[in-house]
């Protein structure tokens, strides 16, 4: 059987992993899709993490300072729209692309976020 630590460190190193993905992209035409891709396993994570996981259940003081990172995030940034509008016109403008991963990197590291999610998950 999981424990909450064991399933909230598992979520944790699955957004690290995307965001290192993101991070690794090469900015080259259809690279778009892939940034998509990573970027929906991230806010399905961060959706998970801010609705599922009880704060009683992890006993870790960073976690909910965290959570609050995570549904911070989730309020103010959406790229999905913008990557679906575009898709058709811009995805095989490099430029484009790269600005789009480099905004949606700023946002997932505003506040420390990143740093906080790797911090919380060598602690668990």
């Amino acid at each position: 059987m999981v424990t909450y630590n064991e399933y909230l460190k598992s979520i944790l190193l699955q957004i690290l992993e995307s965001h290192k993905h993101l991070k690794e992209i090469n900015d080259k035409p259809g690279d778009l899709d892939a940034i998509k891709k990573e970027l929906l396993k991230i806010n399905g994570f961060l959706k998970v993490v801010s609705n599922k996981i009880e704060d009683s259940k992890i006993p870790h003081s960073d976690f909910k300072p965290l959570k609050s990172k995570f549904r911070n995030y989730l309020e103010n940034y959406s790229f999905e729209q913008e990557i679906e509008t575009m898709a058709p016109l811009y995805q095989d403008d490099v430029h484009r692309v790269k600005n789009m991963r480099l905004k949606i990197l700023e946002s997932l590291e505003d506040n420390k976020m990143m740093e906080d999610v790797k911090e919380l998950g060598d602690k668990i």
